[in-house]
């Protein structure tokens, strides 16, 4: 037998010998696992004799601030985490829905909304920077049985497809043709010191920040343009 046989036999007679004192036994072991599982599962840790109770769901406490709104003409006071975004405090708190969360990154213009007149991405604002603010989103526009200029303009002229852009297309070509009758040039604007027309060329660039992956942008450029007089 070599020397490393001999330190193996050696550790186990030691543990061997000192299961009397210990009493663990496989089966006992097994126990006291199965019972230890349970109890965190329960929701209390014990260690060495001291017991623990997790806090219940819900109970950590987040900051939260009163926020009061005019959304679609109602007031509307809400209680939000100050982290909340007007996007998603008007979809989970306030249930308008028809305002859609794209990319959630400001890029893809599905959760445009009007705030005191002007479009924004609702993802990439928080709810409690509007304290006080108007906010206008696709519900407050029109509705089935009276529609929006804007939406009758996208129905006639099938500027949706999937739809899922719909909300966020309307809500900001409305806000483009009120951009545009107030005078406010964009990249493409000839004449700085001209009022600008509601030109295909104009339309395309004021809305180059809604994405439509189904690519119905011909036929949003025809809708907005008809509702502002002009042709596509």
């Amino acid at each position: 037998m070599n020397a490393s046989s001999k330190h193996v036999d050696g550790v186990a007679a030691n543990c061997n010998a000192g299961d009397d004192n210990l009493n663990i036994t496989r089966r006992n072991l097994l126990k006291l696992a199965g019972m230890g599982a349970a109890t965190i599962a329960g929701g209390s840790v014990s260690i060495s004799g001291m017991s623990a109770e997790a806090p219940p769901p819900g109970a950590a406490t987040v900051p939260a601030s009163k926020v009061a709104l005019y959304v679609n003409g109602v007031p509307r006071e809400l209680s939000l985490d100050t982290r909340t975004t007007l996007l998603d405090a008007l979809r989970e708190q306030l249930h308008l829905t028809g305002t859609k969360k794209g990319c959630d990154h400001g890029q893809c213009g599905a959760c445009t909304v009007i705030v005191d007149g002007r479009r924004i991405n609702s993802c990439l604002t928080l709810a409690v920077m509007h304290q006080g603010s108007q906010v206008v989103t696709i519900e407050g526009l029109g509705t089935p049985a009276n529609l929006h200029p804007m939406q009758a303009a996208f129905v006639k002229h099938d500027g949706f497809q999937c739809g899922y852009c719909t909300p966020g297309q309307i809500c900001s070509a409305v806000a483009v043709l009120d951009e545009i009758k107030a005078g406010v040039p964009s990249h493409v604007s000839t004449d700085l010191l001209a009022p600008p027309r509601p030109t295909n060329m104009e339309v395309r660039e004021r809305m180059s920040g809604n994405i439509c992956r189904c690519g119905a942008y011909s036929n949003i450029a025809e809708a907005i343009t008809e509702v502002a007089g002009g042709r596509a």
